[in-house]
């Protein structure tokens, strides 16, 4: 692989890299109980609760719908990740690793 080809795999690793950044995806638990989002970094942006939802009395609950749907969102997100850079690992072969 030349120099540039690793130029343009690199430029498009950075791009990739962004653009998990900047996707948000959704997990959601308890019939919309609990709904969080995370990027395509699996970082955690944001957690809501419906007030609606919640008993006071059994917090445990609350507790495993709140695992719950990190779970989903982070296995999705995870998914979603390896498919966006699976076409890069072909390239990176070419890079002598």
């Amino acid at each position: 692989m030349g120099k540039l080809d690793q130029a343009k795999t690199i430029m498009q690793a950075k791009k990739l890299q962004k653009e998990l950044q900047k996707l948000i995806i959704v997990g959601e638990a308890g019939d919309g109980a609990v709904i969080v989002e995370v990027n395509g970094e699996q970082k955690l942006k944001k957690v809501r609760i419906n007030p609606e939802y919640v008993d006071v009395d059994d917090i445990g609950q609350l507790e495993r719908w709140i695992e719950d749907a990190i779970k989903s969102a982070m296995q999705e997100s995870q998914k979603i990740a390896a498919e966006k850079v699976q076409p890069l690992l072909g390239n990176l072969g070419n890079l002598g690793f």
